[in-house]
Parts: C-alpha cells; structure tokens; sequence
C-alpha cells in the first residue's frame, strides 16, 4: 500500500482535486467575508433603526441615527479585513 503524503504534499494534492471554479472561489471568500461584513452592518443599522422608531415612536430619526452609525461600522469592518489580508499577501 501506497503511504499517504503529509505537510505540503498533501495539501498539493488536496489542492488539485479541485476544479478551477471551485480554485478561484476559495481564493474569493476572504474578500467575500468582508463585503458581508459591510452589508451586515448596515442591515442591522437599518432593522434597529425601524424597530428603534416602532418603539420609542421617534420616526424617522431612529433610522437615520442607526442607519448611519450600522453603515460607518460595516465600512469600518471592510476597511479593517480589507487591511489585514492585504498585509497577508
């Protein structure tokens, strides 16, 4: 019986098994992580706003207020892993 490769040599062979789509998705989800953080943010800005609004009866001030502060934070957090994987690179 053949032994099996370890280190380096198994993750090639690991690597090779898979298709070119499935090579290049793999290589985009760090910066597919990162635009969801974006999004993230600004959803869950907007959604405390409205609910925010619903139950103070502040409209629309709770949305524009958590809009606001849900958007610079999920742009801070794309900034941020935008930064970090490119010092990886």
């Amino acid at each position: 019986m053949a032994e099996e490769p370890r280190g380096p040599e198994k993750k090639e062979q690991q690597g090779s098994e898979l298709g070119t789509p499935a090579r290049h998705m793999q290589e985009a989800m760090p910066y597919i992580s990162a635009v969801w953080k974006m999004v993230g943010g600004a959803v869950v800005g907007v959604l405390g706003g409205l609910l925010m609004d619903r139950w103070l009866g502040t409209k629309p001030w709770g949305l524009v207020g958590l809009s606001v502060v849900g958007i610079s934070v999920g742009f801070y957090g794309f900034l941020h892993e935008m930064a970090r994987l490119g010092k990886k690179k």
